[in-house]
């Protein structure tokens, strides 16, 4: 770091919208997680089609929350989003749950942009009045 620049403060880094959109993803892994033996026992999906989509959300899931980090990573979980609602051909509460966690991660990422979009506002603003004295 040369002299003339300024450590960045960690809370002007932190994003809302990534740690929101995480805890979303990790609630629905477990949800999903837990369907599989639903669809097992009541919906009489066979074991390998219910492993294979049941627990693969879920690990997917999990593996995208780790890549909220970049952009990219959110269309992916919008992507997850259609994927547990279509979970809902194997087992049909899956058609209400899938949609609910589609509207917890959409509210999650406007809300969670809505906030980064105001933080950076406010950090403009308090850069301009710290070089205006």
């Amino acid at each position: 770091m040369s002299e003339h620049e300024t450590p960045v403060d960690p809370e002007r880094t932190k994003s809302p919208r990534r740690g929101m959109c995480a805890a979303v993803l990790t609630l629905e892994a477990i949800v999903l997680g837990l369907s599989t033996p639903i669809m097992i026992t009541l919906g009489h999906v066979s074991k390998g089609t219910a492993l294979s989509f049941g627990l693969g959300l879920a690990v997917a899931c999990l593996l995208v929350a780790g890549l909220l980090r970049k952009e990219w990573g959110y269309w992916l979980g919008w992507a997850l989003q259609v994927g547990a609602i279509a979970l809902g051909v194997l087992a049909s509460l899956m058609w209400f749950l899938g949609a609910l966690f589609a509207l917890l991660w959409g509210c999650a990422y406007f809300l969670g942009r809505r906030i980064e979009d105001e933080r950076a506002a406010a950090w403009a603003a308090y850069d301009a009045e710290g070089t205006s004295r």
